[in-house]
């Protein structure tokens, strides 16, 4: 067993924002938790969390015993996405309120997600759904936020755009602008 452990107070190497999409810096976010009940969403506001996102080396070989392992079933779907350089494909919980679980591979070398690949790959980011993408960002930057990738149309989800966030705590945010 290595130095770095799960135990109390041991803590694992940080990977930089160089290892999710070429680039680092340091950011803050912080998070809302509502008050009383539903309300409707603001412009810019978070609706949802749509998916989890993970990295894996060949979805053709890992996607039946990753449903398996969690219960999911997989539609068979692989979207190829040349402006992310990625193919991705979804798999869904029994109970239809979960946010879907998204496999993603490196598609060639130039691939943003090649080189967390490289370092193990594993669970890589959070998609939330937003009602306005261009008023989130601007939001996500007033608190901090690095946007690491510009809006852009996702060949997974119809065109809609989707936009890239790093938080201060290295955890990657996927924006999805709502239909």
């Amino acid at each position: 067993m290595s130095d770095q452990d799960d135990r109390p107070g041991n803590q694992s190497p940080r990977r930089s924002a160089a290892g999710y999409f070429g680039s680092s810096s340091n950011l803050s976010l912080t998070a809302a938790a509502p008050q009383g009940g539903l309300t409707t969403p603001k412009m810019g506001e978070i609706t949802r969390l749509h998916h989890v996102g993970f990295v894996v080396s060949s979805i053709p070989h890992e996607v039946e015993s990753f449903a398996q392992s969690i219960g999911a079933h997989w539609d068979e779907a692989i979207f190829h996405d040349p402006l992310q350089k990625a193919r991705v494909t979804f798999l869904r919980t029994p109970c239809p309120t979960d946010a879907l679980i998204e496999l993603v591979e490196p598609a060639g070398g130039e691939s943003p997600v090649l080189r967390f690949l490289q370092n193990g790959g594993g669970l890589h980011h959070l998609c939330y759904e937003v009602e306005d993408l261009d008023a989130h960002l601007r939001t996500m930057r007033a608190k901090g936020a690095v946007i690491v990738r510009r809006p852009l149309p996702a060949a997974a989800f119809e065109k809609r755009r989707i936009a890239w966030t790093l938080t201060k705590q290295k955890l990657l945010l996927e924006c999805l602008e709502r239909q």
